[in-house]
Protein backbone atom coordinates (compact mmCIF):
# COMPACT_ATOMS: atom_id res chain seq x y z
CA UNK A 1 0.00 0.00 0.00
CA UNK A 2 1.48 3.61 -1.34
CA UNK A 3 1.59 6.31 1.72
CA UNK A 4 1.01 9.72 0.05
CA UNK A 5 3.12 13.27 0.45
CA UNK A 6 0.51 16.17 1.55
CA UNK A 7 0.88 17.64 -2.03
CA UNK A 8 -0.06 14.41 -3.54
CA UNK A 9 -2.81 13.45 -1.25
CA UNK A 10 -4.82 16.77 -2.88
CA UNK A 11 -3.70 15.85 -6.40
CA UNK A 12 -5.48 12.57 -5.61
CA UNK A 13 -8.52 14.62 -4.47
CA UNK A 14 -8.28 16.98 -7.43
CA UNK A 15 -8.06 13.73 -9.65
CA UNK A 16 -11.34 12.74 -7.85
CA UNK A 17 -13.36 15.61 -8.18
CA UNK A 18 -11.92 15.75 -12.15
CA UNK A 19 -12.52 12.58 -13.60
CA UNK A 20 -15.28 11.80 -11.42
CA UNK A 21 -17.52 15.35 -12.06
CA UNK A 22 -17.88 15.48 -8.22
CA UNK A 23 -17.47 18.77 -6.87
CA UNK A 24 -15.09 19.44 -3.94
CA UNK A 25 -17.77 19.85 -1.36
CA UNK A 26 -19.34 16.98 -1.99
CA UNK A 27 -16.51 14.72 -1.59
CA UNK A 28 -16.21 16.38 1.25
CA UNK A 29 -19.75 15.28 2.24
CA UNK A 30 -18.40 11.66 1.85
CA UNK A 31 -15.72 11.97 4.32
CA UNK A 32 -18.10 13.98 6.59
CA UNK A 33 -20.94 11.27 6.30
CA UNK A 34 -17.94 8.61 7.38
CA UNK A 35 -16.33 10.62 10.27
CA UNK A 36 -19.96 10.85 11.83
CA UNK A 37 -20.97 7.23 11.74
CA UNK A 38 -17.96 6.66 13.67
CA UNK A 39 -18.28 9.52 15.96
CA UNK A 40 -22.23 8.58 17.11
CA UNK A 41 -20.31 4.80 18.30
CA UNK A 42 -18.49 7.08 20.11
CA UNK A 43 -21.45 8.98 22.05
CA UNK A 44 -22.46 8.16 25.50
CA UNK A 45 -26.23 9.17 27.17
CA UNK A 46 -26.60 12.46 27.06
CA UNK A 47 -23.31 13.40 26.46
CA UNK A 48 -22.26 16.72 24.68
CA UNK A 49 -20.38 17.04 21.33
CA UNK A 50 -18.10 20.22 21.02
CA UNK A 51 -16.89 21.10 17.30
CA UNK A 52 -14.13 22.74 17.35
CA UNK A 53 -12.91 24.35 13.55
CA UNK A 54 -11.23 27.19 11.89
CA UNK A 55 -12.05 28.56 8.34
CA UNK A 56 -10.19 26.33 6.06
CA UNK A 57 -10.90 22.83 4.49
CA UNK A 58 -10.55 21.32 7.88
CA UNK A 59 -13.01 23.52 9.39
CA UNK A 60 -15.49 22.69 6.92
CA UNK A 61 -15.26 19.17 6.84
CA UNK A 62 -16.09 20.27 10.69
CA UNK A 63 -19.36 22.33 10.30
CA UNK A 64 -20.77 19.35 7.62
CA UNK A 65 -20.20 17.20 10.53
CA UNK A 66 -22.00 19.04 12.53
CA UNK A 67 -24.85 19.93 10.17
CA UNK A 68 -24.99 15.14 10.11
CA UNK A 69 -24.97 15.10 13.68
CA UNK A 70 -27.62 18.35 14.36
CA UNK A 71 -29.73 16.32 12.01
CA UNK A 72 -29.16 13.87 13.99
CA UNK A 73 -30.45 15.39 17.33
CA UNK A 74 -27.48 15.21 18.98
CA UNK A 75 -26.60 17.73 22.01
CA UNK A 76 -23.62 20.07 20.42
CA UNK A 77 -22.18 23.32 20.00
CA UNK A 78 -19.93 24.59 17.28
CA UNK A 79 -16.82 27.22 17.47
CA UNK A 80 -15.42 29.02 15.10
CA UNK A 81 -11.99 30.50 15.44
CA UNK A 82 -12.08 33.70 13.24
CA UNK A 83 -8.95 35.29 12.57
CA UNK A 84 -10.14 36.49 9.03
CA UNK A 85 -13.27 38.19 7.19
CA UNK A 86 -14.01 35.14 5.42
CA UNK A 87 -13.15 31.28 4.94
CA UNK A 88 -12.38 29.21 2.40
CA UNK A 89 -14.86 28.10 -0.39
CA UNK A 90 -15.89 25.18 0.80
CA UNK A 91 -15.91 26.46 4.88
CA UNK A 92 -18.09 29.03 3.35
CA UNK A 93 -20.86 26.94 2.06
CA UNK A 94 -20.76 24.61 4.81
CA UNK A 95 -21.23 27.85 6.63
CA UNK A 96 -23.95 28.52 5.04
CA UNK A 97 -25.75 25.66 5.46
CA UNK A 98 -25.38 24.93 9.02
CA UNK A 99 -26.71 28.24 9.38
CA UNK A 100 -30.16 27.79 7.11
CA UNK A 101 -30.88 24.85 9.64
CA UNK A 102 -30.50 26.68 12.71
CA UNK A 103 -27.87 25.32 14.23
CA UNK A 104 -26.12 27.81 16.63
CA UNK A 105 -22.86 28.72 15.87
CA UNK A 106 -20.47 30.79 18.15
CA UNK A 107 -17.62 32.69 16.62
CA UNK A 108 -14.52 33.54 19.12
CA UNK A 109 -11.86 35.76 18.82
CA UNK A 110 -10.49 34.37 22.37
CA UNK A 111 -9.19 31.29 23.63
CA UNK A 112 -10.79 31.97 27.08
CA UNK A 113 -14.48 31.52 25.03
CA UNK A 114 -14.11 28.31 24.53
CA UNK A 115 -12.93 27.15 28.22
CA UNK A 116 -15.50 25.98 30.02
CA UNK A 117 -17.99 24.23 27.58
CA UNK A 118 -14.79 21.21 27.00
CA UNK A 119 -14.61 20.25 30.48
CA UNK A 120 -16.32 16.68 29.72
CA UNK A 121 -17.82 15.27 26.42
CA UNK A 122 -16.60 14.72 23.07
CA UNK A 123 -14.61 17.18 21.56
CA UNK A 124 -14.11 17.29 17.78
CA UNK A 125 -11.25 19.35 16.25
CA UNK A 126 -11.68 20.57 12.95
CA UNK A 127 -9.05 23.74 13.35
CA UNK A 128 -6.95 22.90 10.64
CA UNK A 129 -6.17 19.66 8.47
CA UNK A 130 -2.54 18.22 6.21
CA UNK A 131 -2.01 21.10 4.19
CA UNK A 132 0.01 23.42 6.75
CA UNK A 133 3.28 23.64 6.60
CA UNK A 134 3.55 26.44 9.57
CA UNK A 135 3.94 25.53 13.40
CA UNK A 136 0.08 27.69 14.73
CA UNK A 137 0.79 30.32 16.22
CA UNK A 138 -1.45 32.93 18.16
CA UNK A 139 -5.26 32.04 18.56
CA UNK A 140 -5.30 28.87 17.01
CA UNK A 141 -2.28 27.73 18.97
CA UNK A 142 -4.32 28.85 22.31
CA UNK A 143 -7.40 27.03 21.30
CA UNK A 144 -5.01 23.83 21.08
CA UNK A 145 -4.18 24.11 24.12
CA UNK A 146 -7.25 24.50 25.62
CA UNK A 147 -8.60 21.39 23.50
CA UNK A 148 -5.65 19.64 25.30
CA UNK A 149 -6.37 20.50 29.08
CA UNK A 150 -10.11 19.75 28.79
CA UNK A 151 -11.00 15.97 30.34
CA UNK A 152 -12.92 15.49 27.02
CA UNK A 153 -12.49 12.54 24.22
CA UNK A 154 -11.15 14.47 22.00
CA UNK A 155 -11.48 13.46 18.08
CA UNK A 156 -9.13 15.17 15.42
CA UNK A 157 -10.43 15.05 11.67
CA UNK A 158 -7.86 14.19 9.25
CA UNK A 159 -4.75 15.03 11.33
CA UNK A 160 -4.57 16.25 14.65
CA UNK A 161 -4.00 20.09 14.31
CA UNK A 162 -0.67 21.48 14.26
CA UNK A 163 1.04 18.23 12.74
CA UNK A 164 3.02 18.40 9.76
CA UNK A 165 2.27 15.27 7.54
CA UNK A 166 5.74 15.13 5.86
CA UNK A 167 8.55 16.01 8.42
CA UNK A 168 9.13 16.91 11.87
CA UNK A 169 6.78 18.57 13.81
CA UNK A 170 8.58 18.68 17.47
CA UNK A 171 8.06 21.41 19.09
CA UNK A 172 4.75 22.71 17.42
CA UNK A 173 1.68 22.81 19.45
CA UNK A 174 -0.49 19.72 18.63
CA UNK A 175 -3.75 18.83 19.72
CA UNK A 176 -3.76 15.48 21.79
CA UNK A 177 -6.10 13.23 20.09
CA UNK A 178 -7.40 10.01 21.17
CA UNK A 179 -8.67 9.08 17.64
CA UNK A 180 -7.69 10.55 14.70
CA UNK A 181 -10.17 9.76 11.57
CA UNK A 182 -8.01 10.27 8.58
CA UNK A 183 -9.04 9.52 4.97
CA UNK A 184 -8.21 6.56 2.38
CA UNK A 185 -5.15 5.95 3.29
CA UNK A 186 -2.29 6.25 6.28
CA UNK A 187 -0.20 9.48 6.34
CA UNK A 188 3.35 9.50 7.11
CA UNK A 189 3.53 11.10 10.15
CA UNK A 190 1.37 8.86 12.21
CA UNK A 191 3.94 6.29 11.68
CA UNK A 192 6.63 7.85 13.67
CA UNK A 193 7.08 7.18 17.25
CA UNK A 194 7.12 10.84 18.13
CA UNK A 195 3.62 11.55 16.93
CA UNK A 196 2.13 8.92 19.48
CA UNK A 197 0.95 11.32 22.17
CA UNK A 198 -0.76 13.23 19.50
CA UNK A 199 -2.34 10.76 16.84
CA UNK A 200 -4.29 7.85 19.12
CA UNK A 201 -5.82 5.41 17.26
CA UNK A 202 -5.88 6.05 13.58
CA UNK A 203 -9.19 5.09 12.08
CA UNK A 204 -8.23 5.22 8.17
CA UNK A 205 -12.06 5.54 6.40
CA UNK A 206 -12.26 4.86 3.01
CA UNK A 207 -13.83 7.80 1.06
CA UNK A 208 -13.98 6.55 -2.96
CA UNK A 209 -11.24 8.73 -4.28
CA UNK A 210 -10.70 7.05 -8.07
CA UNK A 211 -7.98 4.17 -8.09
CA UNK A 212 -6.70 4.77 -10.85
CA UNK A 213 -4.74 7.70 -9.59
CA UNK A 214 -3.03 5.76 -6.93
CA UNK A 215 -1.71 3.01 -9.35
CA UNK A 216 -0.33 5.68 -11.09
CA UNK A 217 1.36 7.97 -8.56
CA UNK A 218 4.98 7.35 -7.84
CA UNK A 219 5.95 7.06 -4.07
CA UNK A 220 8.98 6.29 -2.22
CA UNK A 221 6.45 5.22 0.58
CA UNK A 222 4.92 1.90 1.39
CA UNK A 223 2.72 0.22 4.19
CA UNK A 224 2.97 -3.60 4.14
CA UNK A 225 -0.41 -5.98 4.77
CA UNK A 226 -1.25 -9.10 4.39
CA UNK A 227 -1.52 -8.82 0.06
CA UNK A 228 1.25 -7.71 -0.86
CA UNK A 229 3.50 -10.16 1.80
CA UNK A 230 0.98 -13.13 0.49
CA UNK A 231 2.74 -12.36 -3.08
CA UNK A 232 6.11 -12.52 -1.54
CA UNK A 233 5.29 -15.89 -0.18
CA UNK A 234 6.62 -18.74 -2.10
CA UNK A 235 4.89 -22.13 -0.67
CA UNK A 236 6.83 -25.59 -0.37
CA UNK A 237 6.37 -27.84 -3.75
CA UNK A 238 5.28 -31.07 -2.96
CA UNK A 239 8.26 -32.47 -4.33
CA UNK A 240 10.46 -30.42 -2.41
CA UNK A 241 13.53 -31.80 -0.06
CA UNK A 242 15.91 -30.38 2.52
CA UNK A 243 18.24 -29.75 0.36
CA UNK A 244 15.83 -27.96 -1.76
CA UNK A 245 15.07 -25.17 1.35
CA UNK A 246 18.88 -23.84 1.84
CA UNK A 247 21.44 -23.84 4.52
CA UNK A 248 21.65 -21.43 7.11
CA UNK A 249 24.32 -20.73 9.26
CA UNK A 250 23.91 -18.60 12.15
CA UNK A 251 26.85 -16.96 14.14
CA UNK A 252 25.58 -16.23 17.72
CA UNK A 253 25.58 -16.87 21.22
CA UNK A 254 29.02 -16.64 23.84
CA UNK A 255 29.85 -17.68 27.24
CA UNK A 256 26.35 -16.11 29.50
CA UNK A 257 24.56 -15.17 26.14
CA UNK A 258 23.41 -18.75 24.72
CA UNK A 259 20.06 -17.68 25.03
CA UNK A 260 20.62 -15.39 21.78
CA UNK A 261 21.90 -18.22 19.61
CA UNK A 262 19.05 -20.88 20.95
CA UNK A 263 16.46 -18.04 20.24
CA UNK A 264 18.15 -16.86 16.40
CA UNK A 265 18.28 -21.04 15.81
CA UNK A 266 14.91 -21.71 16.92
CA UNK A 267 12.85 -19.04 14.65
CA UNK A 268 15.07 -19.71 12.13
CA UNK A 269 13.86 -23.85 11.73
CA UNK A 270 10.42 -22.26 12.41
CA UNK A 271 10.82 -20.38 9.25
CA UNK A 272 11.15 -22.88 6.68
CA UNK A 273 14.92 -23.57 6.55
CA UNK A 274 16.38 -26.74 5.21
CA UNK A 275 19.22 -27.44 7.34
CA UNK A 276 20.29 -24.93 10.04
CA UNK A 277 24.35 -24.99 11.76
CA UNK A 278 24.97 -22.77 14.66
CA UNK A 279 28.45 -21.35 14.86
CA UNK A 280 29.48 -21.27 19.24
CA UNK A 281 31.98 -21.94 21.37
CA UNK A 282 32.62 -25.41 21.99
CA UNK A 283 32.57 -25.15 25.84
CA UNK A 284 28.36 -24.24 25.13
CA UNK A 285 27.58 -26.86 22.84
CA UNK A 286 25.84 -29.18 25.26
CA UNK A 287 23.35 -26.29 25.49
CA UNK A 288 22.96 -25.79 22.01
CA UNK A 289 22.20 -29.24 21.87
CA UNK A 290 19.93 -30.12 24.53
CA UNK A 291 17.63 -27.33 23.67
CA UNK A 292 17.59 -27.71 19.74
CA UNK A 293 18.16 -31.37 18.74
CA UNK A 294 17.13 -30.36 15.21
CA UNK A 295 20.35 -27.84 14.48
CA UNK A 296 23.97 -28.71 13.72
CA UNK A 297 26.66 -27.51 15.76
CA UNK A 298 30.18 -25.56 14.76
CA UNK A 299 33.16 -24.75 16.54
CA UNK A 300 33.65 -21.45 15.77
CA UNK A 301 37.10 -21.54 15.87
CA UNK A 302 37.42 -23.54 13.59
CA UNK A 303 37.19 -23.07 9.35
CA UNK A 304 33.21 -22.14 8.84
CA UNK A 305 33.30 -23.22 5.13
CA UNK A 306 31.55 -20.30 4.00
CA UNK A 307 30.84 -21.01 0.46
CA UNK A 308 28.60 -24.40 1.45
CA UNK A 309 25.68 -22.26 3.19
CA UNK A 310 22.94 -20.39 1.84
CA UNK A 311 22.79 -17.79 3.96
CA UNK A 312 24.50 -16.58 6.89
CA UNK A 313 23.55 -14.23 9.82
CA UNK A 314 25.59 -13.15 12.47
CA UNK A 315 25.43 -11.06 15.68
CA UNK A 316 23.35 -12.42 18.50
CA UNK A 317 24.86 -12.89 21.50
CA UNK A 318 28.69 -12.85 20.14
CA UNK A 319 30.09 -10.17 22.13
CA UNK A 320 32.86 -7.94 20.97
CA UNK A 321 36.03 -9.61 22.13
CA UNK A 322 39.10 -8.72 19.29
CA UNK A 323 38.69 -12.62 18.14
CA UNK A 324 34.84 -11.64 17.49
CA UNK A 325 36.24 -8.82 15.49
CA UNK A 326 38.67 -10.77 13.90
CA UNK A 327 35.98 -13.13 13.05
CA UNK A 328 33.60 -10.67 11.77
CA UNK A 329 35.97 -9.34 9.57
CA UNK A 330 37.11 -12.51 7.59
CA UNK A 331 33.08 -13.28 7.09
CA UNK A 332 32.50 -9.59 5.74
CA UNK A 333 35.79 -9.99 3.25
CA UNK A 334 35.44 -13.80 2.45
CA UNK A 335 31.91 -14.24 2.29
CA UNK A 336 30.42 -13.92 -1.83
CA UNK A 337 26.96 -13.94 -0.41
CA UNK A 338 24.45 -11.15 1.40
CA UNK A 339 24.55 -11.85 4.77
CA UNK A 340 22.65 -11.00 7.49
CA UNK A 341 24.34 -8.39 10.48
CA UNK A 342 22.55 -7.89 14.07
CA UNK A 343 23.45 -7.12 17.57
CA UNK A 344 26.77 -7.23 18.86
CA UNK A 345 28.05 -7.72 15.03
CA UNK A 346 26.30 -4.17 14.54
CA UNK A 347 28.36 -2.99 17.86
CA UNK A 348 31.42 -3.81 16.05
CA UNK A 349 31.24 -2.20 12.45
CA UNK A 350 30.20 1.07 15.03
CA UNK A 351 33.62 0.78 16.85
CA UNK A 352 35.27 -0.10 13.41
CA UNK A 353 33.72 2.20 11.02
CA UNK A 354 36.35 1.33 8.29
CA UNK A 355 34.73 -2.20 7.97
CA UNK A 356 31.62 -1.03 6.86
CA UNK A 357 32.71 -0.65 3.05
CA UNK A 358 33.32 -4.34 3.57
CA UNK A 359 29.77 -5.68 3.81
CA UNK A 360 28.86 -7.54 1.12
CA UNK A 361 26.14 -6.38 -1.72
CA UNK A 362 22.72 -6.72 -0.65
CA UNK A 363 23.32 -7.50 2.77
CA UNK A 364 21.16 -6.70 4.98
CA UNK A 365 21.50 -5.31 8.27
CA UNK A 366 18.88 -4.68 11.33
CA UNK A 367 19.92 -2.25 13.90
CA UNK A 368 17.43 -0.37 16.28
CA UNK A 369 17.27 3.01 16.44
CA UNK A 370 20.16 3.34 19.39
CA UNK A 371 21.83 1.10 17.15
CA UNK A 372 21.78 2.65 14.11
CA UNK A 373 23.03 5.95 16.09
CA UNK A 374 26.01 4.76 17.13
CA UNK A 375 26.55 3.48 13.16
CA UNK A 376 26.34 6.78 12.03
CA UNK A 377 25.53 9.41 14.86
CA UNK A 378 22.94 10.40 16.65
CA UNK A 379 19.51 11.73 14.68
CA UNK A 380 18.11 15.30 15.78
CA UNK A 381 15.00 13.45 15.20
CA UNK A 382 13.24 10.06 13.96
CA UNK A 383 12.71 12.17 10.60
CA UNK A 384 16.24 12.68 10.27
CA UNK A 385 17.05 9.24 11.09
CA UNK A 386 14.94 7.88 8.00
CA UNK A 387 17.23 10.54 6.21
CA UNK A 388 20.50 8.97 7.24
CA UNK A 389 19.03 5.04 6.58
CA UNK A 390 17.91 5.84 3.56
CA UNK A 391 21.58 7.47 2.51
CA UNK A 392 23.25 4.71 4.47
CA UNK A 393 21.45 1.89 2.63
CA UNK A 394 22.30 3.42 -0.50
CA UNK A 395 25.90 4.36 -0.19
CA UNK A 396 26.53 0.85 1.30
CA UNK A 397 24.29 -1.19 -1.39
CA UNK A 398 22.35 -3.30 1.70
CA UNK A 399 18.51 -3.44 2.89
CA UNK A 400 18.87 -1.79 6.16
CA UNK A 401 15.41 -2.67 8.57
CA UNK A 402 15.49 0.28 10.95
CA UNK A 403 13.63 -1.57 13.97
CA UNK A 404 10.70 0.52 15.36
CA UNK A 405 7.01 -0.08 16.21
CA UNK A 406 6.30 0.68 12.52
CA UNK A 407 9.85 -1.16 11.16
CA UNK A 408 11.21 0.52 8.48
CA UNK A 409 12.87 -1.71 5.91
CA UNK A 410 14.63 0.37 3.17
CA UNK A 411 16.35 -0.25 -0.01
CA UNK A 412 17.15 1.19 -3.62
CA UNK A 413 15.63 4.00 -1.92
CA UNK A 414 12.05 2.59 -0.68
CA UNK A 415 11.22 2.50 2.40
CA UNK A 416 8.41 0.25 3.67
CA UNK A 417 6.77 0.72 6.89
CA UNK A 418 5.52 -2.80 8.89
CA UNK A 419 2.32 -2.49 10.14
CA UNK A 420 2.49 -5.73 12.31
CA UNK A 421 3.59 -6.34 16.10
CA UNK A 422 2.89 -5.05 19.24
CA UNK A 423 4.39 -3.94 22.52
CA UNK A 424 5.15 -7.32 23.54
CA UNK A 425 8.05 -7.41 21.35
CA UNK A 426 10.34 -5.00 23.55
CA UNK A 427 12.46 -7.40 25.57
CA UNK A 428 14.81 -9.29 25.15
CA UNK A 429 14.98 -11.90 22.42
CA UNK A 430 13.31 -10.70 19.65
CA UNK A 431 15.70 -9.17 17.39
CA UNK A 432 17.57 -12.24 17.84
CA UNK A 433 14.53 -14.27 16.68
CA UNK A 434 14.19 -11.67 13.88
CA UNK A 435 17.55 -12.49 12.74
CA UNK A 436 16.97 -15.85 12.65
CA UNK A 437 13.37 -15.52 10.38
CA UNK A 438 15.46 -13.22 7.93
CA UNK A 439 18.42 -15.93 7.80
CA UNK A 440 16.07 -18.85 7.52
CA UNK A 441 14.42 -16.85 4.22
CA UNK A 442 17.30 -15.76 2.94
CA UNK A 443 18.55 -19.51 2.70
CA UNK A 444 15.26 -20.37 1.25
CA UNK A 445 15.69 -17.93 -2.01
CA UNK A 446 13.83 -14.85 -1.36
CA UNK A 447 15.86 -11.62 -2.33
CA UNK A 448 17.65 -9.42 0.45
CA UNK A 449 14.55 -6.93 0.15
CA UNK A 450 12.14 -9.47 0.08
CA UNK A 451 13.12 -11.68 3.07
CA UNK A 452 13.61 -8.31 5.26
CA UNK A 453 10.00 -7.11 4.41
CA UNK A 454 8.55 -10.22 4.97
CA UNK A 455 10.96 -11.12 8.01
CA UNK A 456 9.92 -8.69 9.85
CA UNK A 457 6.55 -9.16 8.91
CA UNK A 458 5.99 -12.84 10.12
CA UNK A 459 8.11 -11.67 13.33
CA UNK A 460 4.97 -9.02 13.55
CA UNK A 461 2.17 -10.84 12.74
CA UNK A 462 3.06 -14.15 15.19
CA UNK A 463 3.26 -11.44 18.17
CA UNK A 464 0.29 -10.52 17.39
CA UNK A 465 -1.08 -13.72 17.17
CA UNK A 466 0.63 -14.52 20.49
CA UNK A 467 -0.93 -11.91 21.86
CA UNK A 468 -4.30 -13.69 21.95
CA UNK A 469 -3.46 -15.73 24.58
CA UNK A 470 -0.98 -13.63 26.68
CA UNK A 471 -1.00 -10.04 27.57
CA UNK A 472 2.26 -7.77 26.01
CA UNK A 473 3.76 -7.78 29.12
CA UNK A 474 3.94 -11.64 29.95
CA UNK A 475 4.48 -12.24 26.32
CA UNK A 476 7.85 -14.25 25.87
CA UNK A 477 10.18 -14.09 22.56
CA UNK A 478 9.40 -18.76 22.90
CA UNK A 479 5.40 -17.41 22.23
CA UNK A 480 6.18 -15.54 19.48
CA UNK A 481 8.48 -18.18 17.70
CA UNK A 482 5.64 -20.96 18.34
CA UNK A 483 3.25 -19.08 16.38
CA UNK A 484 5.17 -18.48 13.30
CA UNK A 485 3.50 -21.73 12.09
CA UNK A 486 0.19 -20.34 11.95
CA UNK A 487 1.25 -17.03 10.08
CA UNK A 488 2.30 -19.53 7.13
CA UNK A 489 -1.01 -21.41 7.46
CA UNK A 490 -2.81 -17.99 7.03
CA UNK A 491 -0.86 -17.02 4.05
CA UNK A 492 -1.95 -20.62 1.77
Amino acid sequence: MKILTSAQMKAWNAYTIASEFISSNNLMERAAATCTDFILQQINYNETITIVCGQGNNGAEGLAIARHLFLCRIPMQVFVVTTSATGSVDFEINLKRLTAINCKIIFIQSAKDITKPLMNGIVIDALVGSGIHLALHGLYSEVVNVINQCKAKIISIDIPSGMFVDTCSLGNSIVEADYTITFQTNKLCFLFAENEKYIGEVIVNNIGLNDEFIEKIESPYYLSNDVNMQSIYKPRNVFSHKGSHGHALLIAGNVGKMGAAVIAAKACIRSGVGLSTVAIPSTERLILQASLPEVMYINRKESLGLEKYASIGIGPGIGTAPQEVELLKNILIHSTKPIVIDADAINILSANKELIKCIPKNSIITPHAKEFDRLVGEAKNEWHRMDQAIQFSKENNCVLVLKGHHTMIIYDQQIWFNHTGNSGLAKGGSGDALTGIITALLAQGYTSADAAKFGVYLHGKAADLALENQSAESMLISDVIEKIGMVFKQLI
